[in-house]
Order: structure tokens, then C-alpha cells, then sequence
């Protein structure tokens, strides 16, 4: 079952929800298949952490299209898990894959989890694979969070270490480039790499109500594609706004960098970049 319709969002978070809710969210539905594999190396990391037991009712924020609300639902069996996200394509897809494995104790909810009204106390546990970074004020976001989750209740989240510590990001952004400058989000702003400081994510985390907070280094292959040109697609699709304003020169350049990253990083098992991250693993006060 998915809920979804306009949501109600914070104001600071319309762009967001204007950028999930419309094409970017198109395009991360269509590509499901891919999006899921490409960071699948990191879910048993994450759901060890979550410690997700039978009857269990499980919180996965920035859910995307639902890879690991179904992988908790089934840890949770007799219990549930609620996948809450900005985007309605990506919503559609995240229903329509649990359906289609049978996953009937999975449910999603079109929401902005900074601001929404969630059930005091209801859920056991609180997930998100790198899906907590975009929020553009994580203390409030986390302070709202906190109090849908049980004293006691677990805390799991994946997040991507600094840009310097992940290739697929740098490589391919200065790929892009094609010799421009390669922008890097400013530090805390919502972004991939808002919580890349273990620091600030212990002090939002604390302030929100939450325990001190461990935060884990865990280093994995991102998977792009099963060859070149599916991986080059991809990146388009995910990074294509670096050519946006690019003239017709300075775009050949750019896909003739990147066609030649990928090949660099083309193994017998698809294209995959090294990447690294927080493992941050948190618990509500009892």
C-alpha cells in the first residue's frame, strides 16, 4: 500500500520535493534495478546494525524505491515497515516491487519526514541508506524523528564519508568537468555528503534526544552498470546536470572523460567505484 499525493513539506524543503516528486524521481523509478544494485553491497551492513527482530516496526527514511523497507519487513515477519520518501515515482515503484515479492507487511508513505506527524513511540526501529542527508535542517528532521521512535528503540544509518574518501563521486564529477571547475557541496548543506563529519552527525543526533552515536568506517564497490554504456547512462542520468550549461565542445569532452573513467573501472563483474562510509549505529534513551 502507498500513500501519496502532494505532500506537506517544510518550506526549506520544497526544492527537494520538487526535485524527487518530478523528473530526477522518474528517472530513479525507472532505473529501480540499477539504483538498488549500485549500493547493495552496503545493505547487510545496515540492516546487522538495525538489529531488526520478529515483530518489529520499522521507520526507513528517504526509502527511494524500496530495497531496504522490504529487506526489514522481512526481517520484521509479524511485525511492519513504513518507507517514507519525497518521491511519488519513486513510491509507485517501491509498492509495486513489494507486491511483486510478496512482501505484504511493507507499506510507503509520500511525506516529508522532518515535519510529519508521525505515531509517538511507534516504531522499534529507525533505518535510512544515505537517505537522511538531504534534509535541510537535520537537528528538526531528527528531533521529529526521535519522537516516533520507542525509548529504547535502535537507531541504523548509512551515510557516504567525505567526497575525498568516495572515487565514484570525484572521478566522475571531474570527468565531467572537462578541465571547468568540479563543484563540491559546501559542508552540511543538504547533500550526499551532509554528514560526512561524524562530529556533526553525533551532535544533531544528541541534540535530537538520541544516545551518543558510534560511527563506523565501512568501505565498498559501487556497482554502475553491467558495461560501459549502461554505466554511462546511468551517470548521466545522475550527474548530468554538470552539462547542462556545456557547450558542444566542452560536452564531447566530458562524455569522451568519462566513457574513458569507465573503462578504467570496468571489471568481469560490471563497472564499480571504490566508495567509503558511515556505518552510524544510535539508540533512544530508555
Amino acid at each position: 500500500m502507498t500513500s501519496t499525493g502532494t505532500a506537506w513539506v517544510a518550506p526549506a524543503n520544497e526544492d527537494q520535493l520538487r526535485a524527487w516528486d518530478t523528473a530526477e524521481g522518474v528517472f530513479w523509478a525507472d532505473q529501480a534495478d540499477l539504483f538498488e544494485h549500485s549500493l547493495q553491497r552496503y545493505d547487510d551492513w545496515l540492516l546487522r546494525a538495525a538489529g531488526i527482530r520478529d515483530g518489529d516496526h520499522v521507520l526507513d527514511v528517504g526509502c527511494g524505491t524500496g530495497s531496504t523497507t522490504r529487506a526489514a519487513a522481512w526481517l520484521a515477519g509479524s511485525g511492519t515497515a513504513l518507507g517514507v520518501d519525497l518521491s511519488s515515482p519513486m513510491l509507485m515503484a517501491a509498492a509495486r516491487r513489494a507486491r511483486d515479492t510478496g512482501v505484504g507487511n511493507a507499506t510507503y508513505l509520500q511525506a516529508d519526514a522532518q515535519v510529519h506527524s508521525f505515531e509517538p513511540t511507534a516504531y522499534d526501529v529507525l533505518l535510512s541508506r544515505t537517505g537522511c542527508t538531504f534534509f535541510a535542517d537535520p537537528l528538526a528532521a531528527f528531533t521529529n524523528l526521535a519522537r516516533a521512535v520507542r525509548p529504547g528503540g535502535q537507531v541504523a544509518l548509512l551515510v557516504w564519508q567525505a567526497p575525498s574518501q568516495n572515487p565514484w563521486f570525484t572521478e566522475l564529477t571531474t570527468a565531467l568537468a572537462a578541465g571547468r571547475f568540479a563543484p563540491t557541496p559546501p559542508s552540511g548543506a543538504p547533500s550526499p555528503f551532509a554528514f560526512a563529519d561524524p562530529a556533526r552527525v553525533a551532535d544533531i543526533l544528541i541534540a535530537a534526544g538520541f544516545a551518543d552515536p558510534e560511527c563506523e568506517p565501512v568501505k565498498e564497490s559501487m556497482y554502475w552498470g553491467p558495461d560501459v554504456r549502461t554505466a554511462e547512462a546511468f551517470v548521466l542520468g545522475v550527474l548530468g546536470w554538470m552539462l547542462a550549461d556545456a557547450d558542444a565542445d566542452t560536452r564531447t569532452r566530458a562524455i569522451t572523460n568519462l566513457r574513458r573513467t569507465l573503462v578504467k573501472h570496468f571489471t568481469p563483474g560490471g563497472v564499480s567505484f571504490p566508495s567509503a562510509a558511515w556505518l552510524v549505529t544510535s539508540r533512544k534513551p530508555a
